[in-house]
């Protein structure tokens, strides 16, 4: 089971995995911790992640970046039009209200979704999880922005599915952050809480985020958030800052040309961060636009002034966080700093100035969400032992459900209306279960929405849930109870709905629970006060009062875990000739904006057939590669070490051939595909390989003899020698090993003399895999005989009779003696004196006896 993390940056992504020294940051292929979140089409392929950021400058319009800000937005937002204007590619609008982003790829303009994109960059970051744990990865944990609304989560599980990911949870950045803080300080108070402060400061936006600390338990306080307030915006204020002092002094327009416009932002990028180290910084770019090189110079003082309106909403996320934790600055402990935008001084002193106190980077600014995440996954994984570290999350955003209930009405009866309550709200603990009761006598439906989204800019509606068909046995109206689940990913969703029945049976009466019973009973009554049984209006009444005051909401406090904790009573005290029956009901689940099933299949069918395109044309790039250093390594061998292993005319032709092929590469086979270079290649090695061969034998041929001989001559001396321990071997068996070694070595000898009398551009007829072969058959012939285990003694006959003592007791001390002496004889015998041929250092003068 694999342990990573992965976080989801808006202009980079960091992937860490877990190991079992502790967390690692992993390298993609270019061996950098970082990977740009772009993927740029190409006419053949893709390029994702760092060769996506190379290919930008080049082919702007078609490299996808931001991804993150346009997952789940509908096209129509203000801030997702603000966004996209300073974005090179085409972006329009879908059928649905949400984006298209438009791209050239394979020849022809096509339409992906940012769910789609955002699979893309996912799948990249697997693959490079993968190489680095030299396994599969599925299971994950990634982290998003706490302000992520309920479509945008649903969105990054989408895309996951798509990459071939299973998320185990979807933890909010500064959650993320504040486990990788906490889980390894050894100090923590066990009964005070410590509060810490967190600023993670983005490319894209900020967050801030109060957590207390206790002994094995972080616990959030509260979220606050500024969604587009970020690093960028600092780039973008210098950006306008030199593009109106380039047109005035250098008239030109840099907003019409997108590449000039990516070659300055770029360029501003780094000039930024050298104003955080430094009081001043030039800026000069060489042919940004209409062949004309632009020069600059900005102080600190004047980019500070720049960013003013910038600088003033830094403080509002903070007083938010605060009086949404209901802490003084006073209560907080520490200020911790993260996120690449954090590095702008400004930012440091009104944090110092807002906290009273100095901000501290104990923490790696890119890197801590991505090892929160891989430590997240690693305590939900069964793989690892983790510390016990207990994870209290909430969610931000008050939750609600509204359905059509009746009320009475004085005239008229009772009449329809639109009834709703806040089931989870804000600060609500994640994961959490709530069940509600309705009273219906058919099919209903309930909507998700959020109660409040001037905060979220989001549309309020989340996903309707029609829950039916269902029929009570009566035909009127039954206790339908409905469960509503907050998951670990921040999603709110109906889960189940039960229909509850009452029914008559024959049971026995039981007096004292009835009692009890009884009580349950009028406690869930559709009124206040109302007998079991009442009429339809004041079970309607209950559907009215439920909404006002929430009395609907059964078992409203969540617990830690996902599992409601539910008050069955009244279904399980038995009470005279009545029981209560529970049946499912079938839920239908629609989410606004979401992404379909049939939908989501067809992405992973695309994602999966543009990665195999992207495999072939890598497969392709490497045969080509590999025609091309064919032909110039084989091209200087022939001159060099070659020389003597090929006739002139055959050099010659080789050579020839050789440049005809680095011609056709470099014009007709410029675009060709996998098969065509695999045929060139072989064709060339048809002429090639034979001069390897006869280069190679000759290298090899004087190790191999070497081998061969001392195989021969270690079995040959085994069988002449009058060592005692292959006494008990036959003569004529020895004679056998000594026929068999010399006539190994007549073949030898004569191949031997073939192969001097031949030049070194002919063909070899003493090869080394010959000598190795007849090295093997020797071993298997002589070997047995050799290694002939030497019989075993017979045993003396048993007598019953006890033997005379022998005088001195000399006697049996002879006897031990000899008898020790046979078994060490007997321990030395296992193979002959010599070392086992083939596996030995040759000796010296054996090539002379060949």
């Amino acid at each position: 089971m694999s342990v990573v993390g992965f976080d989801l940056g808006n202009e980079s992504c960091i992937v860490a995995v877990a190991r079992q020294r502790g967390i690692d940051v992993v390298l993609n292929d270019e061996s950098k911790r970082e990977t740009p979140a772009i993927v740029c089409f190409g006419e053949k392929q893709r390029f994702i992640g760092t060769a996506g950021a190379a290919s930008t400058m080049m082919n702007p319009k078609n490299s996808i970046s931001q991804i993150k800000r346009l997952i789940g937005r509908q096209f129509s937002d203000p801030e997702f039009q603000r966004d996209i204007k300073s974005l090179p590619f085409t972006v329009t609008e879908g059928p649905d209200g949400y984006p298209l982003i438009h791209a050239r790829y394979l020849g022809e303009t096509r339409v992906f979704t940012p769910t789609q994109l955002l699979g893309m960059v996912l799948s990249n970051l697997k693959s490079i999880a993968e190489k680095n744990l030299n396994t599969a990865v599925v299971d994950c944990c990634i982290g998003i922005p706490v302000y992520f609304t309920d479509l945008q989560r649903r969105a990054v599980l989408d895309a996951a599915t798509i990459a071939g990911l299973h998320p185990l949870r979807l933890m909010h950045e500064t959650t993320a952050t504040a486990l990788a803080y906490g889980i390894y300080k050894t100090d923590l108070p066990e009964n005070d809480q410590l509060n810490v402060a967190f600023v993670d400061i983005g490319h894209a936006s900020m967050q801030v985020c109060i957590a207390g600390f206790k002994k094995g338990q972080l616990k959030v306080l509260s979220h606050a958030f500024d969604r587009s307030l970020g690093g960028r915006d600092f780039d973008e204020a210098l950006f306008q800052h030199f593009a109106a002092k380039f047109k005035e002094e250098y008239k030109i327009d840099v907003y019409q040309n997108a590449r000039a416009c990516l070659r300055l932002r770029a360029a501003l990028e780094k000039l930024k961060k050298v104003l955080s180290a430094n009081p001043e910084a030039p800026l000069n770019i060489e042919c940004l636009m209409d062949e004309k090189d632009v020069r600059g110079f900005i102080k600190r003082e004047e980019f500070e002034q720049l960013s003013v309106p910038i600088l003033e909403r830094v403080k509002v996320p903070l007083q938010k966080a605060l009086a949404d934790a209901g802490i003084t600055v006073d209560n907080v402990y520490a200020v911790e700093v993260v996120g690449s935008g954090s590095r702008v001084p400004a930012i440091i002193k009104i944090l110092t100035e807002f906290f009273g106190k100095e901000p501290r980077r104990t923490m790696n600014a890119s890197e801590c969400v991505a090892r929160g995440c891989a430590l997240e996954c690693a305590i939900l994984s069964p793989t690892f032992k983790v510390r016990e570290f207990q994870v209290n999350d909430i969610f931000p955003f008050p939750t609600a459900l509204s359905w059509k209930g009746s009320a009475p009405d004085s005239q008229n009866g009772a009449t329809d209306h639109q009834q709703s309550t806040i089931v989870f709200p804000k600060g609500n603990p994640i994961p959490s279960v709530k069940a509600l009761t309705f009273y219906r006598s058919g099919t209903f439906t309930v909507d998700v929405y959020y109660s409040g989204v001037s905060e979220l800019q989001a549309p309020a509606k989340i996903s309707t849930y029609t829950i039916g068909p269902f029929q009570s046995a009566k035909g009127e109206r039954a206790k339908v109870k409905v469960k509503v689940r907050l998951n670990v990913h921040g999603i709110v969703s109906v889960e189940s709905a039960t229909l509850l029945e009452e029914e008559d049976v024959e049971l026995p009466v039981v007096k004292e629970p009835a009692k009890e019973a009884t009580k349950m009973e009028t406690d869930e009554a559709p009124a206040d006060g109302a007998p079991a049984g009442a009429g339809e209006s004041d079970a309607n009444m209950q559907d009215a009062k439920g909404a006002t005051d929430g009395s609907g909401v059964e078992n409203g406090v969540p617990g830690s875990g996902d599992k409601p904790v539910q008050m069955e009573t009244d279904a399980k005290v038995e009470v005279p000739k009545k029981k209560v029956k529970k049946t499912n009901i079938p839920v239908t689940e629609f989410v606004y904006g979401g992404m379909p099933p049939t939908d989501l299949e067809k992405a992973v069918e695309k994602e999966f057939e543009m990665a195999l395109q992207d495999r072939v044309m890598e497969e392709t790039k490497d045969k080509k590669n590999a025609v091309e250093a064919y032909v110039y390594d084989m091209r200087n061998k022939l001159n060099d070490k070659y020389q003597e292993f090929v006739t002139p005319p055959e050099r010659d032709e080789l050579i020839a051939k050789l440049q005809d092929v680095e011609d056709w590469l470099y014009e007709d086979g410029e675009d060709e595909t996998k098969g065509v270079y695999i045929a060139k290649l072989e064709e060339l090695k048809k002429q090639g390989d034979p001069i390897e061969e006869r280069y190679k034998e000759n290298l090899e041929r004087g190790p191999a003899i070497d081998q061969f001989t001392y195989c021969i001559n270690s079995f040959r001396e085994a069988a002449l020698s009058n060592d005692p321990k292959f006494d008990h071997i036959d003569l004529a068996e020895k004679q056998k090993v000594v026929n068999e070694c010399v006539e190994a070595e007549a073949w030898l000898r004569e191949k031997w003399q073939q192969q001097e009398s031949l030049p070194k551009y002919s063909s070899p007829v003493l090869l080394s895999a010959d000598m190795k072969r007849k090295a093997e058959a020797v071993d298997r012939f002589c070997r047995p005989i050799m290694m002939k285990p030497k019989p075993k003694p017979a045993k003396p006959p048993t007598t019953t009779e006890t033997p005379p003592s022998p005088p001195q007791g000399h006697e049996p001390q002879s006897q031990s003696s000899e008898s020790g002496s046979e078994h060490k004889e007997d321990d030395g015998e296992a193979s002959p004196a010599t070392p086992e041929p083939m596996e030995t250092e040759k000796s010296e003068g054996t090539k002379n006896d060949a």
